[in-house]
């Protein structure tokens, strides 16, 4: 599997020919959203009424519950504090080739326990690590250590071009206190380098 990231929550998984993508970034915090067709477009947060016609995929995930696309499991769960009658927050846990991925996307206060528990022995885990409007570094750093996923790749933090505020993701990191992997270009595993790992990794990501 590939893991690429193009700012903000925005990240490509690749695994053979399947694509999935998450969360296209707002045009208003200076990131472009990246233009290249998907098979899946995963949404953590999705205005009410939704459009369909900016997605650039074949197929939509949105709000809480059980898909089955292209051999892709995905649950999932709504984050009802954090919704409203104009838009909603979602997390996912997604199942692909055996490995098991969550994504907390939007995510501003704790996780609901019932997704805290269907999001336990987690290959990979990704979350804001960039502090407001978005959890708060701290409570981030508490969550990924009661989760323990085997990596945890950031979201959300800043870097050059964002125009919204945004702290550094070395405050995250120098909180963390764990193995931080050197900043690259994208993330290439699967499932079996991930089995010696007892301690979660931060894997940072180059857009």
């Amino acid at each position: 599997m590939v893991i690429t990231w193009h700012g903000e929550g925005c990240f490509k998984l690749q695994n053979g020919d399947v694509s999935l993508l998450t969360d296209l970034p707002d045009t208003s915090t200076g990131i472009s959203a990246p233009r290249f067709k998907t098979d899946i477009l995963l949404k953590t947060l999705t205005p009410w009424p939704y459009d369909q016609k900016e997605s650039n995929a074949d197929r939509d995930v949105i709000g809480a519950g059980e898909y089955d696309i292209k051999n892709i499991k995905i649950k999932g769960y709504e984050i009802v504090a954090e919704s409203s009658s104009k838009f909603f927050k979602t997390v996912y846990s997604i199942i692909w080739d055996d490995i098991t991925i969550g994504f907390l996307g939007h995510l501003s206060e704790e996780l609901p326990t019932q997704a805290k528990d269907e999001l336990e022995e987690l290959d990979v885990l990704i979350g804001p690590a960039g502090g407001e409007p978005f959890i708060d570094q701290g409570k981030m750093v508490k969550l990924v250590k009661q989760l323990n996923p085997k990596i945890f790749i950031p979201s959300f933090y800043k870097i050059p071009g964002l125009k919204r505020k945004a702290k550094d993701i070395k405050d995250f990191t120098d909180e963390f206190n764990g193995e931080v992997k050197k900043a690259e270009e994208k993330f290439v595993f699967k499932k079996k380098d991930l089995a010696d790992i007892k301690k979660t990794n931060i894997v940072c990501l180059k857009m």
